[in-house]
Order: C-alpha cells, then sequence, then structure tokens
C-alpha cells in the first residue's frame, strides 16, 4: 500500500523528529512511502487571517503537489481538519479545482485516524514504561472529530499508564495568533491546562498536536515543572 506524506509548517520546523516517526511507523507497517519535497504550507495562517486570495494560491499549489489517489497522511489534526472542512469556500462550486479537490479529500488522512480506522492498527509492539495524560487539541476534537483514535494506540503500548487529566476538552489556549493577540487569556489558558495534567501525577502529557504541545511544553520549561510535553507518534514508535 502506498501512503503520501504532508508535513506541516510545524512539524517541519519545531517538530522535525514527529515526521521521522512517521517515517519509522509507516517502514514497520511495510508501506511505500512517497514524498514530494516540493509540498509548502497548505494555507491555513493566510485562511485564518482573511487573506483568501493568498491562501487560494496556497491551495491550488497543495492540490498539484499530491496525487488524488493515494491516501495523504499528516500527524497534524488542525492542517488536515483545514483541508476537509474550509478548502470548499476557496473554489466555485465545480470549478477544476472544487473538482480535483473532492476527489482527494476523500484521501486525507490524521495519522491515529488512519492508523485506527482505515488501517485498523492498535497494537504497534511499542514500550513505554511511564505514566502519560493526553491533550485533546480543539481542532482534532471539534473539528476533526478525533476522541478515542490515539488512545487506543497508547493503551496498547506496552508499560504505559494512561491517566485523563480534568478538564480534558478544554483548549490549551494556543489557537494560532489567538497566543499572540490575547497572549494574557493564553496564558491563564496554558497555566489551567498544564495544573490539571500535573494533578494526574503523569510525567508526560500527549497529544496528536504539535502548536498545542509547543504551547503547553513553553510553559513547563518556563516554570521548571516535572512534566514533558511529547507527540504521541514518538511514544508510538518507542521501544523497538
Amino acid at each position: 500500500m502506498k501512503v503520501q506524506l504532508f508535513i506541516p509548517c510545524f512539524v517541519n520546523q519545531f517538530y522535525p523528529s514527529v515526521g521521522k516517526n512517521m517515517v519509522k511507523l509507516f517502514e514497520k507497517l511495510n508501506l511505500e512511502i512517497l514524498y514530494n519535497s516540493k509540498q509548502s504550507c497548505c494555507g491555513q495562517i493566510a485562511f485564518n487571517a482573511g487573506n483568501w486570495k493568498e491562501a487560494k494560491k496556497m491551495a491550488t499549489k497543495f492540490i498539484c503537489d499530491f496525487q488524488p489517489n493515494i491516501p495523504i497522511v499528516s500527524p497534524s489534526a488542525s492542517c488536515t481538519s483545514y483541508l476537509k472542512n474550509y478548502y470548499s469556500k476557496l473554489f466555485e462550486k465545480n470549478s477544476s479545482e472544487s473538482i480535483a479537490f473532492e476527489e482527494m479529500n476523500l484521501k486525507n488522512h490524521e495519522l491515529s485516524d488512519f492508523l485506527v480506522n482505515h488501517l485498523a492498527v492498535r497494537d504497534i509492539s511499542a514500550s513505554f514504561p511511564h505514566k502519560v495524560t493526553f491533550h485533546d487539541s480543539c481542532s482534532g476534537l471539534r473539528e476533526y472529530k478525533l476522541k478515542n483514535e490515539a488512545r487506543i494506540l497508547l493503551k496498547h503500548v506496552k508499560g504505559l499508564e494512561l491517566i485523563e487529566m480534568e478538564n480534558l476538552d478544554e483548549c490549551c489556549g494556543f489557537g494560532g495568533t489567538f497566543a499572540v493577540k490575547h497572549k494574557h487569556i493564553s496564558q491563564a489558558m496554558v497555566e489551567q491546562k498544564v495544573e490539571n495534567a500535573l494533578n494526574t501525577g503523569a510525567e508526560y502529557i500527549t497529544s496528536t498536536e504539535t502548536s498545542c504541545l509547543l504551547n503547553i511544553n513553553s510553559y513547563i520549561k518556563k516554570h521548571k515543572l516535572p512534566l514533558k510535553a511529547i507527540h504521541f507518534s514518538e511514544i508510538i514508535t518507542s521501544g523497538w
């Protein structure tokens, strides 16, 4: 089976190890990996900022960068849910771009969704003997409709104890430019998120979303707290 890697900007710039983990994972599952090095930003930032003209250009390029009939898998529910929910708003109905994207959209998948719901993967023979709590990203939970996929994979990791925190579905305060425009509100939100995570006694907080983890980890490091933020892909590829 062939699979195309879509590596979002955030992963490329701040968490390149997550992209490498995907390669490691797909190789273990004997998938044929395709990666177009000419791929670029999906345009979510431009879209959210109201610059739809620029977002349309980037969307058109995205359609050209990927093959429509082969699964496109990303370690980001934020970017993938943007593709699924908002690309159609950029193109005129029944235009060539709209038709091309509708065909491609059926093949767009977030990593945990692809593993659990499309490959029926549960146990990847990983080992991670630590206490872990899970953060549901807003984009994953509310836009992509993820909930149990990553948890299913984590519960099959040898030695891992998954402990749920209070108010687990509340935002971490990142929200893209929200963290910049509303810094003080964002800081209060991430403080509460980290406090809830610490109260579980977990050593690690994990998520499907690198942008959330960057925000959470920044707070942890600033206050020198006994907690580590880690993408779930690093956990399910540990111990091989």
